[in-house]
């Protein structure tokens, strides 16, 4: 297992599939985890099987779109734990339509769940991950974008720019954190479409709804990739835990690509 023993993350969305199973492998590798997500029920479960199978977790209810929220979730962290070490800027929405039809409040919620969460998260972890003890191993922020955030799609064009948001953001940031000597390494990682509630109820939810058959949803997505499948949730959090991990300490402003292939075509 990749070096995160004994440090503390915090994970955005963990009740979904790539957050679930990112909580899942960082308690696994030797992390505590603070999994929040707006979803009770869904957390708290994760966190009993997670101690279940012997790690170390914790639950909490968060609106990443919510700075005071955001302070709560880090001065809890803080104080339990003593520090935060890696975040994990999962938590975002995929909204499928044409850019015409796009409402005023659709737009505000993609900006606000995908792009200002990531910078608040930022924000509160640059000021706690700074205070770490000198000559600790780099802190380390995943920021979750996309294939999204590097190649364009029709029907997904929001979508497209708060990923792509999100990619230069942590390019930005990496810079900064770097020149003003923070010890804080950033990545961005960049999945295809992964078998989740995310992609079932977004590009295939859309499909289905225009009538195409559930068969042929299944093969449209698979066929996206040269692997010919979808990619599993397991497959991006490995990516994840890799660049919070000590394994990935020569890597800040990087993108990790877990696409099957549709990126290179």
């Amino acid at each position: 297992m990749n070096r995160v023993d004994n440090k503390v993350a915090i994970v955005t969305g963990a009740a979904g599939g790539i957050g679930s199973a990112t909580c899942r492998l960082l308690a696994q590798g030797g992390a505590t985890v603070i999994a929040t997500d707006l979803r009770d029920a869904d957390g708290q479960r994760l966190v009993a099987e997670i101690l279940a199978a012997g790690g170390k977790a914790r639950f909490i209810r968060h609106d990443v779109t919510d700075d005071a929220q955001w302070a709560l979730v880090f001065a809890t962290a803080i104080k339990e734990y003593g520090q935060v070490d890696i975040l994990v800027n999962n938590a975002g929405i995929y909204r499928h339509g044409r850019t015409e039809d796009a409402t005023a409040a659709a737009i505000q919620e993609m900006f606000d769940i995908n792009l200002k969460s990531v910078v608040l998260g930022t924000q509160h972890a640059f000021r706690a991950m700074k205070q770490r003890p000198a000559g600790s191993s780099a802190a380390a922020i995943v920021n979750l974008s996309s294939v999204a955030g590097l190649i364009g799609s029709p029907n997904s064009t929001l979508y497209n720019l708060s990923k792509g948001g999100v990619r230069l953001f942590t390019k930005g940031t990496a810079m900064e954190a770097a020149a003003l000597g923070y010890n804080i390494r950033i990545n961005s990682i960049h999945p295809g479409i992964i078998d989740t509630d995310m992609a079932r109820q977004g590009v295939a939810g859309a499909m289905l709804q225009r009538g195409v058959s559930a068969e042929v949803v299944a093969q449209t997505m698979a066929a996206a990739h040269p692997l010919g499948r979808m990619g599993r949730a397991e497959e991006v959090a490995r990516g994840i835990v890799y660049l919070a991990s000590d394994d990935a300490s020569f890597m800040t402003g990087s993108e990790l690509v877990v696409d099957g292939g549709m990126t290179a075509r």
